[in-house]
């Protein structure tokens, strides 16, 4: 801290803690990402989407009271936009269904490949290259 810094602060009666004494924020660490983070992932959104269509419901029979008591184009108008926002949520709900289905099925799905290797020289390769040829004519 400079000399300027020090009087500023006597000043203006600051008081510094020691560099000793500042305290650095925790570091926000993420979960492992396992095997199942699919399925971590998709509960977490599955409540939040759930909640948000909850709260929603009861924001829309909140507002569709007001937009009666007002008579308000504008009080209709936001209650249709509430309306909007809760069917795209509740197709968002579904969306998520559809997509950790296809995630599990490319998991799931079981690949059986198999190499052929030939142990041997190049002369004994050609000598097995040429008689398939001519078991072929």
């Amino acid at each position: 801290m400079s000399d300027y810094e020090k009087k500023l602060d006597k000043a203006l009666n600051i008081l510094t803690p020691p560099i000793s004494q500042i305290i650095e924020p925790p570091v926000k660490v993420l979960p492992d990402r396992g095997p199942d983070e699919a399925n971590t992932d998709y509960q977490y959104a599955r409540e939040n989407l759930y909640n948000l269509v909850e709260r929603g419901t009861e924001a829309l029979n909140e507002l569709v009271q007001v937009a009666r008591e007002s008579e308000s184009p504008r009080s209709y108008e936001v209650v249709g936009q509430l309306i909007k926002t809760l069917s795209d949520t509740n197709k968002d709900l579904l969306n998520i269904q559809k997509q950790i289905k296809e995630i599990k099925q490319e998991h799931s799905t079981t690949q059986n490949i198999t190499n052929a290797v030939f142990v041997g020289s190049t002369a004994e390769l050609q000598k097995l290259i040429k008689n398939t040829e001519k078991d072929d004519k």
